[in-house]
């Protein structure tokens, strides 16, 4: 089936079934079609809504054609691999609050294996603050599972594990030209091509929560949690693609096959200090790292440490570690007092110092 039929099976307000989805992916990496059909494809799909099936339907067929982390060591046989990943796109340009969380829950012993990119629509992507902090943002796939394997970290860069993704940029952008957004907003946490065990993921998009959720079921994920909150006391103040100390958060989460909880939540018995949007602002990559560090160092006491220690004590609670999220906060709040989240910026320091000399 070619890719203008599908696209006039979404105008009639059809789901496309697995077989379908699988023709258009192979024809949006295809770089002979034309930019204008992949993109009226795109825009088709948005316009009718992209159900749960069609979300992890992408999903899986983008990540066979990913270079691959995982390799046969026995060690991924026994260990949880845990993303903490936004779909980005909030443009309420904080800080990298997901990538501090990251490091926090590797030093808190937790494998880590972060996908991301650069900043699209804010100041500073993950990979961006990440390469400012001096933390290899280049890893081959051989390294990153060695990485995963011995530093509990690794940063997984878009598009060096996506290479085929150059072909479906063009359309994008014609996309966004029109004003449309593509299933390619919400796809990114699932494309991780280390294929983690437990997620973590923010999305600003209130209303979809249930769908990521089910789509992330529904590609193996065995325990993971949607978040989507408020950025003030109103919904009219925005939403974060993260877990928000400023007012009520969408979750929906499962543990492996069972069924999916959605329901609103409120982070008041924490011990959150009185803040606004304006005490979680970022800036620019180096800003950014200079933020990050004085958290992981225990030198940033105030609400943007508040912002980490909340989506931590999920990431940490998902990930086994802790039984709730105020018992992950404990931990996590621990892990920065202790000097583990600093030992842990060192270590990946000194081995991106060290690998970049070899």
């Amino acid at each position: 089936m070619q890719l203008p039929d599908l696209t006039s099976e979404l105008a009639l307000g059809k789901e496309l079934p697995p077989v379908a989805i699988n023709h258009a992916v192979e024809a949006l990496l295809d770089p002979i079609l034309e930019v204008e059909r992949k993109a009226e494809f795109l825009g088709a799909l948005t316009a009718k809504g992209e159900t749960a099936g069609e979300i992890a339907g992408f999903a899986l067929a983008l990540r066979r054609h990913a270079l691959p982390v995982r390799n046969t060591d026995d060690w991924w046989l026994h260990s949880d691999v845990l993303d903490v990943c936004g779909t980005g796109g909030d443009r309420l340009n904080t800080f990298n609050i997901s990538t501090t969380v990251a490091l926090v829950c590797a030093a808190a012993g937790v494998v880590v294996a972060k996908h991301g990119n650069r900043a699209i629509t804010s100041q500073s992507g993950s990979a961006d603050v990440l390469e400012a902090l001096g933390i290899r943002t280049d890893l081959l796939p051989a390294e990153a599972a060695r990485w995963l394997r011995d530093y509990r970290f690794a940063f997984l860069f878009a598009p060096h594990f996506h290479p085929g993704f150059r072909h479906i940029g063009p359309a994008r952008k014609l996309c966004a030209q029109r004003g449309q957004r593509t299933i390619f907003n919400l796809l990114g946490p699932l494309l991780n091509p280390a294929l983690p065990t437990v997620q973590l993921v923010g999305i600003s998009s209130p209303h979809l929560t249930q769908a990521i959720a089910e789509a992330l079921q529904q590609i193996g994920i065995r325990r993971a949690m949607v978040v989507s909150g408020m950025a003030g006391s109103t919904s009219e103040a925005g939403w974060f693609d993260e877990l928000s100390t400023l007012g009520e958060n969408q979750i929906s989460e499962f543990y492996q096959d069972r069924a999916i909880n959605s329901s609103i939540w409120h982070a008041h018995d924490l011990p959150l200090q009185s803040s606004s949007l304006e005490h979680l602002a970022g800036g620019d990559k180096i800003v950014n790292a200079r933020i990050v560090e004085a958290i992981l160092r225990g030198h940033e006491r105030g609400p943007k440490r508040d912002a980490v220690l909340l989506n931590a004590g999920a990431a940490l609670m998902l990930a086994g570690r802790a039984r709730t999220i105020g018992d992950g906060w404990e931990i996590a709040r621990e892990t920065l007092e202790s000097g583990l989240a600093g030992a842990k910026l060192d270590q990946l320091r000194q081995a991106a110092s060290t690998s970049m000399g070899q």
